[in-house]
């Protein structure tokens, strides 16, 4: 595992620690917004017509329109009814699950996200895929008529894509609540990086409601979240206390979301292509692992880190969940990243494999 480093600036393809400079393949900026020239410009904008920040309740009496149209936005770009922003996808998510709360009974997936826990006591850890036949089987002999399952839509610590394919096998005589977080996945994966909604909807029994809630602060770059899902339910969120009762989103940055289609789109098609160039550099995919047209590669040799940051490369490596487990180490390319960084990355890792 590498050691901890400290910086005062925002890493984009480069990071600076104490005067040198390293390659920087880590974080959660998989499309590489937060230093895209343009994108900062239509936020800019948007500061100067919204100002900084806006932190009355969305239940004022003066309604900012930009909130109507992102959310409006969200829906058609996802293919879902209606659409529900708040400050962060934290507090989107328990707006929801508080919500649901009390209205049916809850089963929760292995490493499911906080921000869709009721409490502490909700946290599920060991495999998701030895949790699938358990739960179907919990599910069919439940004496509750409404179930509501949690899950992630993948796993971005260990690079796995979540099978949905147990979906077919839900009982048709209960009422179903489907709640995915798909942070991790939206603006990356799906049509146009939409996300899993439209593609989990299209599989569904007609006794499943699905919902899913995710950041826009990933892959998108924006400080707020989302909920996804029909119209009853949204509506049923903007009657909570969460929704009078916290800030909004920023305004400025849901007029640059709504102006930024089109760089957001060619962010994702670059990232597309630094996968290909990484994938076809490397002499020994299988030292990871990975799956299509994602930017996260689990690393099976915790020691790469520490080879590579003598290097001048950092990648993603810590203890997770707690200082006493082991490391998690995976390299992460977003759009920021040129093709030399890129063939810099791959040439190292090809020689750390024959070390």
């Amino acid at each position: 595992m590498a050691n901890k480093v400290y910086t005062n600036q925002l890493p984009g393809r480069t990071l600076v620690v104490d005067g040198e400079e390293f390659l920087f393949f880590s974080g959660t900026s998989y499309l590489g917004i937060p230093v895209n020239e343009q994108f900062r410009n239509c936020v800019l904008e948007g500061m100067a017509r919204y100002g900084t920040n806006y932190s009355s309740s969305r239940n004022s009496n003066l309604q900012l329109r930009v909130f109507e149209e992102a959310e409006e936005y969200l829906a058609r770009y996802t293919g879902a009814e209606a659409a529900f922003t708040m400050s962060s996808g934290y507090l989107a998510g328990q707006a929801l699950v508080q919500t649901l709360q009390g209205s049916g009974h809850f089963i929760y997936a292995p490493n499911t996200h906080p921000a869709l826990w009721r409490s502490t006591s909700d946290e599920v850890t060991g495999d998701y895929d030895a949790w699938v036949g358990p739960m179907l089987e919990q599910v069919r002999e439940s004496k509750y008529e409404h179930i509501i399952l949690v899950c992630n839509s993948l796993d971005s610590l260990k690079a796995r894509n979540h099978g949905f394919s147990w979906l077919s096998a839900l009982p048709t005589d209960k009422q179903i609540t489907l709640i995915v977080d798909d942070s991790h996945g939206f603006g990356v994966t799906g049509e146009d990086g939409a996300g899993v909604f439209a593609q989990l909807k299209a599989r569904l029994q007609a006794n499943v409601q699905l919902v899913v809630a995710s950041s826009m602060g990933k892959a998108l770059g924006i400080p707020a979240g989302v909920v996804l899902g029909d119209k009853e339910l949204v509506d049923k969120l903007r009657h909570s206390h969460y929704f009078g009762g916290a800030s909004p989103a920023i305004p400025a940055y849901l007029y640059a979301f709504l102006r930024c289609e089109s760089l957001f789109k060619e962010a994702r098609q670059k990232l597309f292509s630094n996968i290909v160039l990484f994938l076809q550099h490397l002499e020994r995919p299988d030292q990871f692992s990975y799956f299509e047209r994602y930017p996260v590669f689990g690393v099976h040799d915790h020691r790469m880190a520490a080879y590579l940051q003598e290097q001048g490369v950092i990648i993603s490596s810590f203890r997770y969940p707690t200082p006493a487990d082991d490391p998690i180490t995976r390299v992460i390319l977003s759009s920021a990243h040129r093709e030399e960084d890129i063939q810099r990355l791959t040439g190292l890792i090809n020689q750390f494999a024959q070390v």
